[in-house]
């Protein structure tokens, strides 16, 4: 008998919201998540670093399961698979890396949704869950993003969450085989919004 999808003995933490879960990859995920980059590939591509020739392998993706596992051992990074709870289909993904500890207790997300399921408001849903995450069990005192100058449809979503513009950072990533210039956000523990943060992540 298959282990259901959102079962609680997954590797790793397991965050629930309303409409969605949010938990580490596995290698049952493969064929939903080679699809689901495969179809939103022109999508996403103007947004992200630019893909290896293997990147949608079942071989890529054992690795990238084995490297979430030891991540999270580590508590260096949290990657994140985005499941709609109602019927278990697979949205998206957050990671949450970069995670500093000491005097800074800091990290950075990443994200990216699926062609299918964009401007639906599940990823706002999903980042109020992590954020929840970053600061309750994480006990970080600062969360960073940074996206591309034109993405509107990103910079739209991190300032409706509460996510504060702090600057630009010059050529801060290589995008699409190009180096780009990013706006750089931050949300804080102690923002004014974090309260509402807080409450949709649990609705």
């Amino acid at each position: 008998m298959l282990r259901p999808l959102f079962s609680t003995d997954a590797p790793g933490p397991v965050l629930s919201s309303r409409n969605l879960v949010l938990r580490l990859p596995e290698t049952r995920d493969y064929r939903q998540w080679s699809d689901l980059r495969e179809r939103s590939r022109e999508f996403l591509k103007p947004w992200e670093p630019s893909w290896p020739r293997d990147s949608l392998t079942r071989r890529a993706y054992r690795a990238r399961v084995r490297q979430g596992v030891a991540d999270v051992r580590e508590d260096t990074a949290y990657s994140f698979l985005i499941f709609r709870r109602k019927d278990e289909v697979l949205l998206g993904g957050v990671t949450v890396g970069h995670i500093r500890r000491g005097a800074a207790q800091s990290a950075s997300i990443g994200y990216w949704i699926g062609v299918d399921h964009a401007r639906q408001g599940y990823m706002s849903e999903a980042l109020s869950s992590v954020l929840k995450f970053c600061f309750d069990a994480l006990r970080l005192n600062r969360v960073e993003a940074a996206c591309l100058p034109h993405n509107t449809a990103s910079r739209g979503l991190l300032e409706k969450i509460g996510f504060v513009e702090e600057g630009v950072a010059r050529e801060y990533f290589r995008i699409d085989g190009v180096w780009q210039d990013h706006v750089l956000y931050a949300f804080l523990e102690r923002d004014r919004r974090f309260k509402t943060v807080l409450e949709n992540a649990t609705r």
